[in-house]
């Protein structure tokens, strides 16, 4: 099981969103953590890492398989996300 770590904005992104989305992206988060390459996570082209999809909303996050941690950069809306 991967630990997860999160930077201090996609803390500060997760605060912003409503409380509603904000428990949806930690279930989705606690998913990931237990199993993420089942899931439909696709590099990124261009930046570094990896997104994954949850509905209109995108966490974008980085996996060390070697320390068995995942590190959450940003959390936001698609139409936001990659700017």
């Amino acid at each position: 099981m991967y630990e997860l770590l999160y930077s201090d904005t996609s803390l500060k992104q997760l605060q912003k969103l409503e409380k509603s989305v904000q428990q949806r992206m930690i279930r989705a988060l606690e998913r990931l953590r237990i199993r993420p390459e089942s899931y439909d996570i696709k590099k990124l082209v261009g930046m570094p890492g990896f997104r994954f999809r949850i509905g209109d909303y995108r966490i974008i996050f980085d996996i060390d398989r070697e320390k068995l941690h995942i590190l959450i950069l940003q959390i936001g809306h698609r139409k936001n996300i990659y700017n």
